[in-house]
């Protein structure tokens, strides 16, 4: 499905979010955090980018906003190193604990719970989560290549104006901005059908750059290919059996509510709640934008979360039927909704 990859390098801070109004509570923390922008954000550039040409007719444009809805699929957010850009960073799944001294431990399925290695239980805290992400090309091993978010947050205050004044409100009259400061050597990197501007002609720099996310900052854009033998590519299309680890958030239900497992009539025998394991952590807040109009809030299932089905499902994620994720004007599939990949589980067999 995915034929491009989209690395995105940002030109100085990029916002991550606003966080709430100043007091004695949001002094501390990083209220209403959310980096890096979400697959969606990526899809509203296309929109955008893809219709802002000087010399498109009206009908034009309807062909190209036609053509767009109905076929462009992106995915993300993931990051990379420069100099290694197209093995990017996934978040781990969650049954994988990697602590700060690479000690490894993993939940196994004992009798259909989940269970940690019994050696672990009497020091918890020698084995916290230390690392978020490792490189899609160890997916697989034993012992991944895992790093920590190279990002870096800084909050910024900043007064609140009135409307119709340049002075600050008297009340609620200063907020605290997030920005977030990457190293120059990292990039974000997402997955995409389309290109979005055509790596094959030579090009103005300026050609490449974009507003980008929430608060609309300069980064600039690079396109490549994906080469058709990739081992990536590959991975993703690997049929997905009795186990699968998110690598982007999941929104599962309708368009009024959220639950932790597919709702549609075709899955109810894969993933019958009484039966499917679910290894994942809270809720997490999704909420987007589609032509100018803001969605309903939802809630999602985060990244890293780890599903266990009574029986094969012997599909990978891009055969999954569109009709199987909510719908908001489209399905959330075409923003990868609930990308996923096959995970090998220890103690499967005990489950089974």
């Amino acid at each position: 499905m995915f034929k491009y990859f989209i690395f995105i390098r940002p030109l100085g801070f990029l916002y991550g979010s606003s966080g709430a109004f100043l007091s004695p509570e949001n002094l501390v923390g990083r209220s209403g955090e959310k980096f890096p922008p979400s697959a969606a954000a990526l899809s509203g550039l296309f929109f955008s980018a893809k219709l802002a040409g000087k010399n498109l007719t009206e009908s034009q444009k309807t062909q190209i906003h036609q053509e767009l809805c109905e076929n462009l699929h992106t995915a993300g957010p993931f990051w990379a190193e420069e100099q290694n850009k197209q093995d990017f960073y996934v978040p781990i799944p969650w049954h994988r604990i990697i602590g700060k001294n690479n000690q490894k431990d993993e939940w196994k399925l004992e009798n259909g719970n989940w269970q940690r290695d019994k050696k672990y239980a009497a020091n918890e805290e020698q084995l916290e989560p230390a690392f978020q992400w490792q490189r899609i090309s160890s997916w697989k091993d034993k012992q991944p290549k895992c790093q920590n978010q190279p990002w870096r947050y800084i909050s910024f205050l900043h007064p609140h104006m009135k409307d119709e004044e340049r002075h600050p409100k008297k009340q609620d009259g200063l907020f605290l901005e997030n920005a977030v400061q990457m190293p120059e050597d990292i990039c974000l990197v997402y997955l995409s059908t389309h290109e979005l501007h055509e790596s094959n002609k030579l090009h103005e720099l300026n050609n490449r750059w974009y507003r980008f996310g929430g608060e609309n900052h300069i980064v600039e854009i690079e396109c490549q290919k994906i080469d058709e033998t990739s081992k990536i590519l590959k991975l993703f299309k690997e049929p997905i059996k009795q186990a699968f680890a998110l690598i982007t958030p999941a929104i599962w239900g309708s368009t009024r509510f959220s639950y932790r497992f597919p709702q549609h009539p075709d899955l109810a025998s894969y993933f019958p709640e009484d039966k499917t394991k679910l290894l994942t952590d809270k809720a997490i807040p999704y909420r987007y934008s589609s032509g100018e109009r803001l969605g309903r809030g939802r809630y999602a299932v985060p990244a890293g979360s780890v599903y266990v089905l009574p029986k094969p499902l012997n599909k990978s994620w891009s055969e999954f039927d569109e009709n199987w994720f909510p719908c908001q004007g489209y399905s959330l599939k075409k923003i990868g909704c609930g990308l996923c990949l096959p995970v090998d589980l220890k103690g499967l067999q005990k489950y089974q």
